[in-house]
């Protein structure tokens, strides 16, 4: 009990003489704590963009929908030799009945072929629009709503009418303040009419999604040719069925087309999640560089603890030996020492912390990237940068604590 008496008197003891000392050494207080402010600050600040990347893509990554599946003779993401995969045969039309017959756990399927174009209507014009060829199905696949007018219809795809349905930024820059219903816009020197118009769905890798001018697959290729190979999108019944789908969806399309056994397959199941994990392969090495500078920035304060704290036991050599002869212990003097590096550490901590997660919520408001501040986040920045202090006092604290009582008395 004399113990734990003792040892709350010298931590009370310590930190108001670490307090009395900081005060006393105001310029030295400042220019520590801000060093120390800046390398959590640049911390706090990496970590809250990359998370706030990282939130936002997945939030982006969900509008293409848990249980879609896209099959083409192309990967999305192209590893190797390009010409492996450019050599493959292309999917035709005719395959498409077959494939949804052979395939009863497809609730939604549809070809999409695409190209870039700019579009216009009056005198306005937007450019690297998406101009996607589609069927009736595909809204229910993209996960798309209509806003107003109607979606593509089968009729539409019999006679390859000129129709279509454009997204919401498509509609702002070539209809401010007017109905697009009705009008006709202009792609390549050919003119569509428009008969309904898209949902916002945003940017996807800092690429509007709602740059998009969808019209019905047939008039794709007799407007921009049949010479482009398609892919073809696909919805499964729920979430849970889309391992399970891909799986036999390899044996069908072996089947459909016409690949030997013992031969690799010559296409690709493409879904959101692939995205995911190659995304996270891209961002985990950024994430480490990002963090490891943010530790060194920290590092950097923290030694700069250390040496002001050591420059301050040089200042207070009789001090300390005054209070060694007067009966200080030695952990009083370390804990004093301690008390110290820690308070400043903390103060810097705290100004820190405001100052990253401020940064994070200011790059929030002005990007996509979206920032999640908890109150837990602050807190546990001034833990982290106190333990920060801890760690680089002990050396000073106990070089304060090991001086010798009458060599320290005769320091002048």
């Amino acid at each position: 009990m004399k113990s734990r008496t003792g040892l709350r008197v010298d931590v009370l003891e310590g930190a108001r003489i670490a307090v009395f000392s900081l005060r006393a050494n105001r310029l030295r207080t400042v220019l520590t704590t801000m060093g120390i402010g800046i390398g959590v600050a640049t911390l706090l600040a990496i970590i809250g963009i990359i998370q706030g990347l990282n939130t936002s893509f997945h939030r982006q990554l969900a509008t293409f929908g848990a249980n879609t599946l896209y099959v083409s003779k192309f990967p999305w993401i192209i590893k190797g030799d390009w010409w492996k995969y450019r050599n493959r045969k292309n999917f035709t039309l005719e395959q498409l009945p077959r494939l949804r017959a052979m395939a009863p756990f497809i609730t939604a399927m549809s070809p999409s072929v695409s190209r870039m174009s700019d579009v216009s209507y009056g005198g306005e014009q937007v450019s690297t629009v998406r101009i996607q060829g589609v069927n009736h199905e595909y809204l229910t696949i993209a996960g798309y709503d209509i806003t107003s007018g109607r979606y593509i219809t089968e009729a539409d795809e019999e006679v390859t009418r000129p129709v279509a349905v454009i997204g919401a930024d498509v509609a702002d820059r070539l209809f401010p303040g007017i109905s697009p219903l009705g009008r006709s816009i202009r792609v390549d020197n050919r003119s569509f009419q428009v008969v309904g118009t898209l949902s916002r769905k945003g940017k996807m890798v800092n690429e509007s999604m709602d740059l998009l001018v969808l019209i019905p697959f047939k008039t794709f290729y007799a407007n921009f040719g049949k010479g482009r190979p398609f892919e073809i999108a696909m919805a499964v019944g729920d979430a849970s069925q889309v391992g399970m789908a891909e799986d036999q969806l390899i044996g069908i399309l072996r089947r459909l087309r016409g690949t030997e056994p013992g031969e690799p397959d010559d296409f690709n199941i493409n879904k959101p999640s692939m995205m995911a994990q190659t995304y996270a392969q891209l961002t985990g090495a950024l994430y480490g560089v990002a963090v490891g500078v943010g530790l060194i920035t920290l590092l950097v304060g923290g030694i700069g603890i250390m040496n002001i704290m050591l420059v301050s036991v040089r200042e207070r050599t009789r001090e300390i030996g005054v209070r060694r002869a007067l009966g200080a212990r030695k952990r009083t003097i370390v804990i004093q020492f301690l008390m110290e590096a820690a308070s400043v550490s903390a103060v810097g901590g705290l100004l820190g912390t405001t100052v990253g997660l401020g940064t994070a919520k200011v790059v929030s408001l002005i990007t996509p990237l979206a920032a999640d501040v908890q109150a837990s986040t602050i807190l546990g920045g001034v833990f982290f940068a106190a333990m920060v202090g801890l760690l680089f006092g002990i050396w000073p604290a106990a070089r304060a604590a090991n001086l010798d009582p009458v060599e320290a008395l005769r320091y002048e």
